[in-house]
């Protein structure tokens, strides 16, 4: 159990990031195709598109990134970053007795301990190898999954903004997950390891993940400590409305609205109970329209929502 003491000061300065920390998303998705946190069915299937395919993707990222336990390399971590390409140049500037102790915490291993100890000494060839990865991996794996990404994030936001607005401190504390237990002034979270962490008036800056499958906790000396916890991912319901209906015509409206959760297009054949012929058709025409994307994942090809799409169901729901 891990308990995080909070003073009046603390609970007066938590803060939400924005968005998910996209480097963090990458390092975390790279150990799920081993079957860790695959309960939730839109895990699972992302999980099947990149399993087979993971040691080709993720390249040298599967030598930082551990497949048991939940440890993540704090390099592999910039929460102050606002996107990826930001996360990446951070993660270049660690200092580099921080780096050396992140990758001695690894699992060792013959293949890759050369690698390591060139990057943990500042090599730029091994630097260079992991940034081509690292952004090699984030275009083909998880760059078509991003828009759902970023719409659970909202879903949540609005969840726990509601939550605050409603109930509280107390209450916003009490609802974090079910790894949590809020006992005024502390938050007992559980782990695997007994610690005790003092806020000490810094506050606490809380990460909403997707592909996180319990709690990270960040501790900065200096700033407010970091609380990573996974997102709320209730199910929107996927049928197409009377709105949406007669301006794309109630199929086509359900396939939109089905897209919520990026679907191969077999996958959405099977949601809605259409042909496969029927399926592609549909998503052709939204995919002309600009209102969803279609990417290649290995064998298959992943329809996802644009930010087009994804604001006319917006529009839909406050229709409905």
């Amino acid at each position: 159990m891990t308990r995080l003491h909070f003073t009046a000061a603390d609970l007066a300065d938590i803060t939400f990031a924005p968005s998910p920390n996209a480097l963090l998303e990458t390092a975390l998705s790279v150990r799920l195709p081993s079957g860790m946190g695959c309960s939730r069915p839109e895990l699972q299937q992302w999980r099947r598109l990149v399993k087979g395919s993971l040691a080709k993707r993720a390249g040298v990222l599967l030598d930082v990134v551990p497949r048991q336990g939940r440890f993540i390399p704090d390099f592999l971590f910039q929460p102050d970053a606002s996107d990826f390409s930001m996360g990446v140049e951070l993660a270049r500037r660690t200092p580099a007795e921080q780096l050396a102790d992140d990758l001695g915490r690894l699992p060792l291993s013959a293949v890759s301990g050369s690698w390591r100890r060139e990057l943990a000494c500042g090599e730029a060839v091994a630097w260079q190898t992991l940034i081509d990865d690292l952004y090699g991996y984030f275009s083909s794996s998880l760059a078509p999954w991003w828009p759902l990404v970023r719409d659970t994030a909202v879903v949540d936001r609005g969840l726990r903004a509601e939550t605050l607005l409603r109930g509280g401190v107390n209450a916003l504390l009490a609802t974090l997950g079910d790894r949590f237990r809020w006992e005024p002034p502390v938050l007992h979270i559980q782990t695997h390891v007994e610690y005790d962490v003092q806020l000490c008036g810094r506050g606490l800056l809380l990460i909403p993940s997707y592909f996180a499958s319990g709690p990270l906790l960040a501790y900065r000396p200096r700033h407010s400590t970091v609380l990573v916890y996974p997102m709320y991912a209730g199910d929107r319901p996927a049928t197409a409305t009377d709105a949406l209906g007669p301006l794309l015509g109630r199929t086509r409206a359900a396939v939109l609205a089905t897209l919520r959760r990026p679907a191969t297009t077999s996958e959405l054949a099977d949601r809605l109970a259409i042909s496969r012929a029927s399926a592609s058709e549909h998503s052709t025409v939204l995919r002309n329209a600009g209102l969803i994307s279609t990417s290649r994942m290995g064998s298959a090809v992943l329809h996802a929502l644009t930010p087009l799409g994804l604001s006319l169901l917006a529009g839909d729901s406050a229709i409905g």
